[in-house]
């Protein structure tokens, strides 16, 4: 275990899972325990890592409820590159959600899996925030620009089936973790060298420009976390109605 995140390596594929059920809500602790978990992973054989969580959701992100986020974001997003600078493959396997920064944690990963039922939503724009975790670079290449646009400015969740024709899930599966692990195991059976070789020719800087646009990202979630308009999009998803923005 590392804190609230579990590591298991069996024929060349690890199996990193979050433990924070229902909903695993990260905070900088978790995301780190995730980086560790990947870094042991890649020390113990494995070839490629299938992302998963236990409980309805993957990942609902960050929970706002506190208020008190803010504090812990740029430690949160030092960590959150550490994900990016991970030498092994990872498939995510996405069961219910992925909210907001958990959109984000999906996104870092090479490739998802999800069933047709599930979510996946960039709410900032509802909460009256900015968009985190990375979007800015990992979105836009994802689906493309026009696409990441749509999901940023109207926060709207997309079915995994929608989001698989946009190209944001690569596979549909009734077991996602299943799914996950038959992808993940593909990769584990080709040329380690050569997939090492491919991925930092393929992701190339990516860690370096997921740092640069998180510490823009969070100068303007830091801006906005002091607007009214925040307090009522936590308020309002809270209590399940449409937010009342007020510009200030």
């Amino acid at each position: 275990m590392y804190g609230d995140v579990s590591l298991r390596v069996a024929d060349r594929v690890a199996e990193v899972e979050i433990h924070r059920p229902p909903h695993n809500f990260f905070d900088a602790e978790l995301i780190s325990s995730l980086a560790d978990a990947y870094e042991a992973a890649d020390r113990d054989g494995a070839r490629a890592i299938v992302l998963c969580s236990e409980g309805k959701n993957f990942c609902a992100g960050a929970d706002f409820s506190n208020r008190r986020v803010s504090g812990g974001a740029d430690q949160l997003y030092q960590q959150a590159v550490r994900l990016f600078e991970a030498p092994l493959p990872v498939v995510a396997a996405v069961q219910g959600k992925a909210v907001g920064g958990g959109l984000g944690l999906a996104c870092s990963a090479d490739f998802r899996v999800a069933t047709s039922q599930s979510v996946f939503t960039a709410n900032f724009s509802r909460l009256g925030l900015h968009h985190g975790f990375g979007l800015t670079v990992t979105l836009p290449a994802i689906v493309g620009q026009q696409r990441a646009l749509s999901l940023l400015y109207t926060g709207l969740g997309i079915t995994g089936e929608d989001a698989a024709a946009q190209g944001l899930v690569d596979h549909l599966a009734s077991d996602v973790r299943a799914g996950a692990h038959e992808l993940a195991a593909q990769i584990a059976a080709a040329g380690p060298l050569a997939i090492r070789s491919i991925r930092a020719t393929m992701r190339g800087d990516l860690a370096a420009r997921v740092q640069a646009a998180t510490d823009h990202e969070r100068a303007e979630q830091e801006k906005l976390w002091q607007t009214a308009d925040f307090a009522e999009g936590v308020k309002a998803t809270a209590e399940r109605r449409s937010p009342k923005f007020a510009e200030r």
